[in-house]
């Protein structure tokens, strides 16, 4: 895994220190995710996702944020009921962050640096905010909630999702299975 991706320190949602060393040999999709989007029933097929390769060496990891439009206002306790009670989330949950801007968490700045393309249409969801009043982020930057990095059992970041690619995409399905060999 690279050193420096599977060294940063993290918490998950109950409060507990974590790093993504702690799934070293596991493929991972790490999610920002929100509890007040349009797309949180993503949260649904992501779910599904984990419990379908589970077995295989795939865990789906959930990090809420904030970030757009005050769509993740929660606290990490009201998150995971949130999640438990409306979606049964049994993928792992890590504290809330901020995921873009200047004082984004270093996880999401070593994501974006190692995988700054997105697979999947972000012109017209950027077009959709800009229709809504919204100033859309700029590549690399993280463009909304749900947007989906896959990395391989190595720890190398080799696939990057739009928001608005479901989790039953075929084309991320494909890059699941790919790297779950």
């Amino acid at each position: 895994m690279s050193g420096t991706l599977q060294a940063i320190p993290l918490t998950t949602i109950s409060g507990a220190p974590a790093t993504l060393g702690d799934y070293e040999g596991k493929v991972l999709l790490v999610v920002n995710v929100a509890s007040k989007c349009g797309l949180t029933p993503q949260y649904e097929g992501l779910e599904a996702l984990y419990a379908k390769y589970r077995e295989q060496g795939l865990v789906v990891l959930g990090f809420p944020a904030n970030d757009f439009a005050g769509q993740e206002p929660g606290t990490d306790d009201e998150i995971a009921a949130f999640c438990t009670t409306n979606f049964g989330v049994d993928f792992p949950m890590f504290s809330k962050i901020v995921a873009t801007g200047p004082d984004k968490h270093p996880l999401y700045a070593t994501l974006t640096a190692e995988m700054p393309e997105t697979i999947g249409d972000t012109e017209s969801f950027r077009n959709r905010l800009r229709g809504g009043g919204r100033t859309p982020t700029e590549a690399p930057e993280l463009l909304w909630n749900f947007e989906k990095f896959l990395i391989d059992r190595e720890g190398e970041v080799v696939a990057r999702f739009a928001p608005t690619t479901p989790p039953d995409d075929p084309a991320l399905v494909a890059a699941i299975e790919s790297a779950l060999g």
